[in-house]
């Protein structure tokens, strides 16, 4: 099927373009979003005429995603998540979790704007892409931790912090027991 683009879509095309896409895509994706019209006569005037409107419009919500991503610039969040002792999450963090994560850090995020290829699985120190705008993405240091304290560690040195139950020595007097 043939769409003509109403914003720029990311490894597809920039406004105005007419470009060939598979018809579950444009009919499940681009048509209910907005995002682009079928490349008809009458669509493509129609488009021509709302042009400036649109591009006036995409240029505004551009600048508005511009502010938030310099507040956003070197953001690091905290995700405080159990572990076993290796250090392997019991659920994981997506990208709703990280959407949460910047609500409560004061920036109002999407969880579909939040790119995440696979959900963190691990602890340790991630970086996720966020897009704010088609034009526009940052990128924000998600720390995930067991507690406060063990975020803290990761976040300056790096190094994820695992359980030390696991190299504990057994003492003695614990291991005797009552008869």
């Amino acid at each position: 099927m043939q769409v003509v683009l109403l914003e720029r879509i990311e490894k597809l095309g920039l406004m105005g373009d007419v470009v060939r896409v598979r018809d579950g895509y444009a009919r499940n994706f681009l048509l209910p979003q907005q995002k682009a019209l079928r490349a008809t006569k009458d669509n493509l005037a129609k488009f021509e005429t709302q042009r400036v409107h649109l591009e006036a419009r995409n240029l505004e919500l551009k600048k508005e995603a511009e502010a938030i991503a310099g507040r956003m610039a070197g953001l690091k969040v905290v995700v405080v998540r159990q572990a076993g002792d290796t250090g392997q999450l019991y659920g994981s963090v997506t990208n709703r979790d990280i959407a949460e994560a910047l609500e409560a850090a004061g920036l109002s995020v999407d969880r579909r704007q939040v790119l995440l290829a696979q959900p963190i699985k691990v602890l340790g120190l991630e970086t996720v892409r966020v897009m704010l705008h088609p034009e526009v993405s940052v990128t924000v240091d998600v720390n995930v931790a067991r507690n406060a304290a063990d975020a803290e560690v990761q976040a300056s040195t790096g190094e994820v912090v695992l359980d030390d139950t696991a190299n504990a020595t057994v003492n003695d007097e614990d291991a005797v027991d009552e008869v």
